[in-house]
């Protein structure tokens, strides 16, 4: 066909054929770089703009399967000016490749406001998907899958972050969020306070990268390892199984709270609870309210 583009990947060559006039969401590498399908190969190669999180982080991609393309770059910062001139360039019959700086575009990015523009314009929309982070941690984490939450980024202020856990606390559903090395042990130590101490969790670092690492536990086995431990370095995906059912253990501490409850106030007795069972306090103290309003009627 008059037009393609032809490029020797490995012992692949890649043709690029002129692509339809379409915004693509183009999926690329977490980490190692053959992570990368062919199609995204030739769309990113084909594509007559490409709108990129980070032009350098781009072009080492570019540059690693010999794609001669110069990106521009679309992010939140310039999102106002950028995403309007790419809707128009769409409309003049254009096609635009859509990529971040790794993994599926959207998630976690502003990717969803050009694509929601595209589509009010009446433009085709064609997801080229492949590598994501979230898929990654989740079939790493040993966690069950058949039900998850994306919750990405937790608030950086603790009573923010706090709140966000609560209002997640019994989804019933494995929970995944994206998380700062520096900021992981505060984070685990609110998700042991607000989602439960022993609520199975797995940490997942640099995930396809040469140093991937898995580290598993209760919620507050991991928050007292990250506690003591130094930072870790790179990317962090931070997995949460389901709320644990209610077992007769969970019964006992039911009955514990309100016999004590019964000689002291509901403070103390939630504190008095916590040091006998090793159960978070304010866990504890909610879980009190909750009995006592069901015993009221209210």
């Amino acid at each position: 066909m008059n037009g393609d583009k032809s490029y020797l990947v490995g012992e692949a060559a890649i043709t690029a054929r002129p692509l339809t006039p379409a915004l693509y969401p183009v999926a690329t590498p977490i980490g190692n770089l053959g992570d990368i399908t062919l199609r995204a190969l030739e769309t990113l190669a084909a594509a007559d703009i490409l709108a990129c999180e980070d032009t350098r982080v781009t072009r080492v991609l570019l540059e690693r399967y010999g794609i001669r393309q110069r990106p521009i770059a679309y992010h939140e910062h310039n999102e106002a000016e950028a995403g309007p001139r790419l809707i128009a360039a769409l409309k003049e019959g254009r096609s635009v490749a859509l990529v971040s700086d790794a993994g599926t575009p959207l998630v976690s990015d502003p990717g969803y406001r050009l694509v929601s523009a595209a589509l009010e314009e009446g433009i085709r929309v064609v997801p080229i998907p492949g590598a994501s982070s979230v898929l990654a941690a989740l079939s790493l984490s040993g966690l069950p899958s058949d039900s998850f939450l994306f919750a990405g980024f937790l608030p950086v202020k603790d009573g923010q972050r706090r709140h966000r856990l609560e209002v997640l606390r019994n989804v019933p559903a494995t929970l995944i969020f994206f998380e700062s090395p520096r900021r992981l042990a505060a984070s685990l130590a609110a998700m042991a306070e607000m989602l439960g101490a022993r609520r199975p969790a797995a940490v997942t670092r640099e995930l396809t990268k040469a140093f991937e690492e898995r580290r598993a536990g209760t919620l507050d086995e991991l928050a007292a390892h990250y506690a003591d431990a130094v930072a870790p370095k790179g990317e962090v995906v931070v997995c949460v199984g389901p709320p644990l059912p209610e077992t007769a253990e969970a019964m006992d501490i039911d009955r514990l709270l309100v016999s004590l409850a019964e000689e002291m106030p509901a403070s103390k007795a939630a504190a008095e609870a916590a040091r006998m069972t090793g159960e978070a306090k304010p866990v504890l103290y909610r879980r009190l309210l909750e009995l006592k309003g069901r015993s009221s009627g209210g």
